[in-house]
């Protein structure tokens, strides 16, 4: 999602072209009128003079009556109607925040019980501990409005002094990260050398204190992903910052600087605790090379005041609890997305080139990219467990940190209980006992691994399958957890043969696991006979029985296959070497250019009622089942004006239809926080979804999505554009503040408690984004994604399942790229056939912000399964074109009817906030029209009295010169 820019100012300007040209128009005819009358008598002349400077004004007037009651009644309303939060709903949500952080922290390495660390005095190295990441960049950044609690800060709340010399030392050498666009990135890294320090200031800080505590942060954002080769990219202040790294470095290594620093505090201190401040999963090796480093914490964004939560396991008055979203390797150029991922343009498709004024206010012209997701399902972990099994990679030599992976300041046992079925269902129960000396929470993690046939249908030997947290347990107390999931959740798609999910007989590894890696105990659920889910016989979770519908989208990728011990790695993982577009894919290739609406008539379509006066009103409806036939009767009152007005303009808002009573809505950005970028109202921003995901704890989840719902209440606000859960395919991308994790499940499920978090004060959260968005290269450059359909499914579109099945999602934000060749918010097979056929799904789609992009158009998502555009005002495409069609009507028709029935069931029409009425600047406007109407009543009459005294003046003069 993307906020206002030149590009809305350019086209907001385009949009009130003909009113400002009208008035134009008015006032060089008033100024001809004025110099015409230069000849006439003196009255008559300063008649016209008076009459063109109140035809003026008027004409100002009406040029501001027709802008703002047209095409701008949706921004002022937006720029006008909001609530605050209070300050009590704040003051919960900035303590609930330090909360997360102190589950979702996770602890990495402590050797000889090095943490945590008693009070007192403690030295802070890093220029980053002055200049911390609480999120990230973009959209998804923290409001200012807000006071952010620092690094340092949460040390000195946990009770300790830290050394002022050091920190006043790294803000002298830069106070600031360097300034830059919202849209921009700075990968600079200022940390001071080495030899800068000066013996006296290492002196002092030794007697200052024996402990170090290093801080090295690392920041990224929407619109770019991070640098995979440092010397490729373009600094802000500091051209020559990638020499501060190896040659063919990248971002997430440490820079010499960074290295230097350490050295020299490993070399002047014995007792050294690393914090790793950032979302992506840097290549931490680095802790395990020096005898000094005792400790390391993972510390994602902490939003507003997490490093509270920071401060507190430091000193030890919280034990972390947190896991590792992700799994940490050594070397991230050797991964299996490392050569596809990033930026590759078609050599031979011109032929779709556009031009647009992007985000800068810049024109461009965009031709068609692409990336394979070549991997298939072997995505983070998957790939590690696998490859590990099957004798590829020495697991140990490759993998520093497990996905799941967290350390405590006690020590837990689990105890796996029977597995037992019943209904479709297996369940267990794992008994965790604190053994140590020390309160603190566990984690349960359940994963399976499902019998493969060489060949056969790709597995995992890993696959998370559930996982609960306990409750805080005293030394010697125990918790049982009841861990239950369906049978049919561990079916594999099978994309080649059956074109379906398939359970396949055969033994089912079912264990507990310490982490990814590690398994504390297993059992084996045995499966007699396979199960097909094709057919009539669909999953019990699914409404309609899955079957292919992404066949295009494979492309002619090689994708990654276990069979033979991952035989064909080195060709499949390897980078693109042919960058044409094949025939078959141009044959398919849609953009605004090729992109006709009367192609895809129905001829047996017929033209639906539209501005019936039949009185039902969309507040009828609250409450009505999606399949009521009172919709019908509703939507038959619907004007082609209203439809249009409703699909185009949903840019922070759904807005008004005043033949059925739909009142307008405010949705606002998140997703750490609740922000109106058109009144600059917000909440506090809360720590980014990595660290939310680290938590493994669902209930702080469902608390996030109440905090946040709570606060959109009280600020009048009913969506929210969030959760965001694309999957962490790479490190390097850089939104992955944003997302959640490597993991589709641990993913949907957090997203899930958020979704219905929020709803419980009847806001609905925009799940986004929709699908397979998980790089920031090229999002908006016509980006095929190439992927198979079991990937497609068992990992993308994971999250967004769960969200719907098991959160109730009623709102959907698509995403710019492509699938395949057809732009993802366009893409019947994954709106409807998927989304709203198998997963049940009811309630709306919006785009991603249509501002920019001018590949996309209004007609091609109505028929795709998207309803609304998100943008406030006019652009060339976000209006349905195809008004005169039974297919284009019906389609206009059912996108208004998904729109409403998420928001006659919002906040918005609960009775004490439905507002019928005139809006205050209606009222506003509406007087002021009044008050200058007298007033150029009033100048019209002055000037005609004037002009008769002028002219009684002037005719007795005149009678006698002419005798």
């Amino acid at each position: 999602m993307l906020t206002i820019n030149m590009a809305d100012v350019v086209n907001v300007l385009n949009t009130c072209k003909p009113y400002l040209i009208g008035f134009a128009v008015a006032l060089v005819l008033a100024v001809l009128a004025a110099i015409a009358a230069h000849k006439m008598q003196s009255a008559k002349r300063k008649l016209i003079r008076a009459q063109a400077g109140i035809a003026t004004l008027l004409a100002l007037a009406v040029t501001v009556n027709l802008i703002c009651w047209g095409p701008m009644s949706s921004m002022i309303s937006l720029a006008t109607g909001n609530g605050t939060i209070t300050e009590e709903t704040s003051a919960e949500a900035t303590a609930f925040c330090a909360e997360i952080a102190e589950e979702g922290i996770v602890l990495l390495k402590n050797e000889e019980q090095t943490l945590p660390l008693a009070g007192g005095n403690i030295n802070v190295f890093g220029w980053a501990s002055t200049n911390p990441c609480y999120g990230g960049t973009g959209s998804g950044s923290l409001s200012d409005a807000y006071d952010t609690v620092s690094l340092l800060a949460g040390l000195e709340h946990a009770g300790f002094h830290t050394n002022k010399e050091l920190s006043d030392f790294y803000t002298a050498y830069r106070a600031e990260r360097p300034e830059v666009g919202m849209w921009e990135q700075d990968w600079t890294l200022p940390e001071p050398a080495a030899d800068s320090y000066g013996a006296e200031l290492l002196n002092n800080a030794k007697a200052f204190s024996d402990t170090a505590v290093v801080v090295i942060t690392r920041v990224g954002g929407e619109g770019a992903d991070l640098p995979t080769d440092v010397s490729q990219v373009t600094y802000h202040n500091n051209s020559d910052a990638y020499e501060d790294f190896e040659p063919g470095a990248h971002f997430l290594q440490l820079s010499k600087t960074e290295r230097n620093m350490l050295d020299l505090v490993c070399d002047n201190f014995d007792k050294v605790v690393v914090v790793y401040n950032g979302a992506n999963a840097m290549e931490l090796g680095f802790v395990n090379e020096y005898e000094a480093i005792k400790g390391v914490l993972w510390c994602p964004g902490t939003g507003q005041s997490g490093f509270d939560g920071l401060g507190r396991i430091l000193s030890g008055q919280v034990n972390p609890s947190g896991r590792t979203s992700d799994t940490f390797v050594y070397d991230l150029a050797a991964t299996p997305t490392a050569n596809n991922f990033g930026n590759f343009v078609y050599d031979n498709a011109d032929g779709f080139q556009y031009t647009e004024t992007g985000f800068t206010g810049k024109e461009t012209t965009t031709t068609p990219t692409f990336v394979n997701y070549a991997e298939g399902i072997y995505v983070g972990y998957r790939f590690y467990e696998t490859a590990a099994a099957e004798h590829l990679i020495d697991y140990e030599d490759t993998v520093l940190y497990p996905f799941g992976y967290g350390l405590s300041y006690t020590a837990f046992e689990q105890e796996m209980g029977p597995l037992t079925e019943a209904d479709g269902q297996l369940t267990v129960d794992v008994t965790v006992t604190n053994t140590g000396s020390t309160a603190g929470k566990d984690v349960v993690e359940v994963y399976y691994n499902p019998p493969y046939t060489n060949g056969g249908i790709e597995k995992s030997t890993a696959n998370l399958i559930a996982f609960d947290k306990t409750e805080i347990l005293k030394p010697g107390d125990s918790q049982t957890l009841t861990i239950s999931f369906p049978i049919e959740n561990m079916a594999s798609y099978d994309y080649r043969d059956v074109k379906g999910y398939v359970l396949e007989a055969g033994d089912y590894g079912i264990s507990i696991n310490r982490d990814s890696h590690n398994k504390l105990a297993e059992q084996v659920y045995t499966l007699e006979e396979t199960v097909t889910y094709t057919g009539e016989n669909r999953r019990p979770g699914d409404t309609v029985t899955a079957t292919n519908v992404f066949d295009y989208a494979a492309g002619d990728v090689t994708y990654l296959s276990r069979a033979d011990g991952f035989a064909n790695y080195e060709e499949a993982t390897a980078a693109p070497a042919d960058f044409s577009m094949g025939e078959e894919a141009k044959a398919t290739f849609i953009n605004t250019a090729n992109y006709r609406p009367e192609d895809y008539n129905r001829p047996e379509d017929v033209m639906p009622a539209t501005g019936a006066k039949n009185g039902v009103k969309l507040a009828d409806l609250r409450g009505a089942d999606y399949d009521d036939p009172q919709w019908e009767t509703l939507l038959d009152n619907m004007t082609i004006s209203d439809m249009d007005t409703v699909i185009a303009l949903g840019g922070y808002q759904t807005a008004a239809a005043k033949s059925v009573g739909k009142v307008q809505t405010i949705d606002c950005d998140g997703p750490a926080s609740i922000n109106n970028n058109f009144t600059g109202t917000g909440s506090i921003g809360f720590p980014s979804a990595v660290m939310i995901a680290c938590t493994w704890n669902e209930d702080i989840a469902e608390r996030f999505g109440q905090s946040i719902g709570k606060m959109a209440d009280e600020m009048g606000v009913s969506g929210w554009y969030a959760p965001a859960m694309n999957i962490h395919r790479s490190a390097f991308a850089g939104r992955n503040f944003e997302y959640y994790s490597e993991d589709g499940l641990l993913s949907g499920r957090i997203a899930a408690k958020a979704i219905t978090g929020a709803e419980q004060y009847g806001v609905y959260a925009y799940m986004k984004h929709f699908a397979l968005n998980d790089q920031e290269t090229n999002r908006s450059n016509m980006l095929c994604t190439w992927s198979n359909e079991q990937a497609i499914r068992e990992i993308y579109l994971k999250p967004f399942e769960i969200s719907v099945k098991e959160g109730g999602a009623k709102a959907v934000m698509s995403s710019f790229n492509y699938i395949g060749t057809r732009w993802a918010g366009g893409t019947s097979e994954l709106c409807n056939t998927v989304l709203r056929g198998e997963w049940g799904f009811k309630g709306f789609v919006l785009t991603d912000y249509f501002g920019c992009c001018g590949y996309m158009n209004a007609d091609q998502a109505i028929r795709g399964g998207t309803d609304a555009m998100l943008v406030a005002y006019d652009t060339a495409t976000n209006h349905i074109k195809d008004t005169k069609s039974a297919t284009g009507v019906r389609a206009m028709r059912q996108a208004c009817k998904n729109v409403m029935y998420t928001v006659v069931n919002s906040r918005a029409y609960a009775p004490e906030n439905l507002q019928n009425g005139l809006m205050a600047w209606q009222v506003t406007a509406i007087v002021a029209d009044v008050i200058l109407a007298a007033v150029l009543l009033g100048l019209e009459a002055a000037a005609i009295k004037r002009y008769r005294k002028r002219r009684d003046k002037e005719m007795p003069v005149q009678a006698a010169a002419s005798e």
